[in-house]
């Protein structure tokens, strides 16, 4: 998929560029300039766990991060820079390993433009959007330089207040048989956040749908990054490397559980009591300054990598073939902590740690054309890791760990026949733990013995389907898929963090449409139903995977510069009903979003374009929990509830589009 199917989709957040990938959804339960919280083929992927993400082969997921693994924050993409975007399914290739299971997408930007832009957006809520982008020659090359500023407040009671800054600037040049750029990227950003709030208290009316009940919640963020590759074509063989350094940065502040730690008979240092929180049934979030179970999640760290391929083309026999040798290495030093916080004021330090992982990962992969309906695809891959972690507040979790796994692939394609092919992979692919599971022996808020996670688990999966173009403008793939995970890793809301679970089972239908009736339309359609669960037995317990994604359906309308210079289209986004708990007891309510942009193209080089989001108006969750937590007044140990975080109301943004 390329900037000409993205450029005219409704997009109110970043992340949502990878709802691009047929089955995913990207949402949002905190401020903006949080990551957001991802579903795709029965995972609630938390924010990002199990889908690999990577920019310009740079991956974006976190190992050990602070509020959980796989942490993927999209915030610094710039949706015009996108030339295109490449997705899979499942772990059936070679050259992806950690966080793929469920499939992996990677984003990449131009060179040069089409066309260099001045972009102003402005918009409900006190949303703005200033870009200026363009390419141009310089030297023997090209450069490309792109800046941006956001604010967004949103419709909460107390606004986000989000501020992002955000630049790219590369160099690229291209000669002979040879190609090669370098890219550097910056981002910063600061927010305010309304967490998901807790459903009792909205019905008796002591808290509104866009309330904070800690109105200190949030943070702010950091991203600095520098990327060279490297590409040589000869004339057998392609030889590509690409090396990379990340910095990154983020102090994050959240209150899940409201009072259940900190309540009247705790009363910790610096909290006030709590009889005024309560004001003619309303709750006073001013008081949360000084009160509640709000925990902070600083998360400092270098993240450098290098990726090298060969790809030698050559016969095997008569037969046409590619085998393709691989390595990819990585490694993050890491600094974070989790702290018991009052209005981002710390007062107790739960843990704190120095953490080192590496991983190195070489592959192999040989794909070959049989016959002319005949072709495959087999590969073997291992990752080693090394996990190290030094813990400032408990000598027993200190440790270093070793672990790796051989990890093969093979996918078969038989066809065309009628413009149809049928497919067949299989593959096994892992997860890694978060370094500080692998390596804690005693849990730091109570001191009491745990057992250390497995460093990697694995997953095995299959998949099975059809690709067609028989009918005339239309491509259709129709997907039935099975996975099994040793170890499922589950949000835990009152921690805000993942943990490993339960080993489980997810299969599903997936069938995705791309319809071009005429020139100027296009029409698609995206159907994934999936069924997850745990497969073993606990007594007491259940064995539905909370928050796993059951049904999703997307689908829209795309015109494109038609009607005398009017572009754009509608979009519709359908989550379906999920299990909340493991006895599927409490579930969701289905999300139904309806969105749309239309544009209109004024001359050669203005056009003015217009969003509205959330058409319906719907007073739906954008995601929702359940878990324990507790007000003033109510039991020590909480109450069971359910905790959403709503849907923006209907919104709109217009703004000018100048191209020079």
């Amino acid at each position: 998929m390329g900037q000409a199917q993205l450029k005219y989709r409704p997009i109110i957040r970043p992340g949502e560029v990878l709802e691009a990938v047929p089955g995913l959804i990207a949402t949002q339960h905190s401020g903006e300039g949080k990551a957001n919280q991802y579903f795709l083929r029965g995972f609630n992927l938390d924010h990002g766990t199990d889908f690999l993400t990577q920019i310009e082969g740079v991956p974006v997921n976190q190992t050990a991060h602070s509020h959980g693994q796989g942490w993927t924050d999209t915030n610094f993409l710039i949706p015009e820079l996108i030339e295109t975007l490449e997705f899979k399914k499942g772990n059936y290739y070679a050259d992806t390993g950690d966080f793929s299971s469920a499939g992996s997408a990677n984003i990449r930007y131009f060179n040069r433009l089409p066309e260099n832009i001045i972009r102003f957006t402005g918009g409900s809520f006190n949303y703005y959007r200033g870009l200026i982008a363009g390419s141009r020659r310089s030297g023997k090359g090209e450069l490309l330089y792109a800046g941006e500023v956001v604010h967004n407040d949103g419709p909460w009671t107390t606004g986000n207040n989000y501020l992002k800054l955000n630049g790219v600037l590369r160099y690229s040049r291209e000669y002979q048989n040879h190609s090669w750029h370098v890219t550097a990227m910056a981002t910063q950003s600061d927010w305010r956040s309304t967490d998901q709030i807790p459903r009792r208290k909205f019905k008796q009316g002591a808290i509104g749908r866009f309330d904070a009940l800690d109105p200190t919640d949030g943070g702010n963020s950091q991203r600095y990054s520098l990327t060279g590759e490297w590409n040589l074509r000869g004339e057998n063989s392609l030889t590509a490397f690409m090396a990379y350094g990340v910095y990154s940065k983020l102090n994050l502040y959240s209150n899940f559980s409201f009072f259940l730690d900190d309540n009247e008979t705790v009363n910790p240092v610096g909290c006030g009591g709590l009889s005024g929180l309560s004001v003619n049934n309303r709750v006073d979030p001013v008081l949360f300054n000084t009160c509640g179970d709000q925990f902070g999640q600083p998360d400092d760290r270098w993240t450098t990598g290098f990726k090298g391929s060969h790809t030698l083309f050559h016969k095997i026999g008569s037969f046409d073939s590619e085998t393709t040798l691989g390595i990819q290495m990585r490694n993050d030093n890491i600094r974070n902590a989790l702290t018991r916080t009052h209005a981002q004021k710390t007062f107790d330090i739960t843990r704190r740690d120095a953490i080192w992982v590496t991983s190195i990962s070489p592959y192999f992969e040989n794909k070959t054309n049989w016959s002319s309906w005949l072709r495959t695809s087999l590969g073997l891959r291992f990752d080693g890791f090394r996990f190290e972690v030094s813990n400032s507040n408990l000598n027993q979790n200190n440790g270093t760990r070793y672990d790796g796994l051989l990890s093969p692939k093979l996918a078969i394609v038989m066809g065309p026949w009628m413009n149809t092919e049928l497919y067949l992979n299989g593959g096994l692919g892992f997860h890694s733990n978060d370094a500080r599971g692998i390596n804690t022996r005693l849990d730091p808020a109570n001191g009491e013995t745990v057992h250390r996670a497995d460093p990697l688990a694995r997953t095995y999966s299959a998949e099975t389907g059809i690709r067609s173009t028989w009918v005339d403008r239309l491509q259709s793939t129709l997907a039935v898929w099975w996975m099994d995970l040793e170890s499922e890793l589950v949000f835990v809301g009152d921690a805000g963090a993942t943990v490993a679970s339960r080993p489980s089972r997810r299969y599903g239908l997936e069938f995705a449409n791309y319809y071009h009736p005429v020139h100027w339309l296009t029409l698609d359609a995206d159907f994934s139903f999936s069924h997850s669960r745990f497969r073993d037995s606990v007594a007491g317990e259940g064995n539905h995977v909370p928050n796993a994604v059951e049904t999703v359906i997307a689908t829209g309308a795309t015109f494109h510069k038609v009607f005398n210079g009017f572009y754009g289209g509608p979009r519709l986004r359908y989550l379906g009903p999920r299990a909340l708990n493991e006895d599927n007891t409490q579930r969701s309510d289905s999300t139904i979003l309806l969105s749309a942009m239309l544009g209109y193209k004024l001359n050669k080089s203005l056009r003015i374009q217009a969003e509205v989001f959330n058409v319906l108006n719907r007073k739906d969750d954008a995601i929702i929990y359940f878990y324990t937590s507790r007000m003033p007044g109510e039991v020590n140990r909480g109450v069971d509830d359910f905790h959403f975080h709503p849907v923006e109301p209907v919104s709109f943004r217009i703004g000018f589009v100048m191209n020079y």
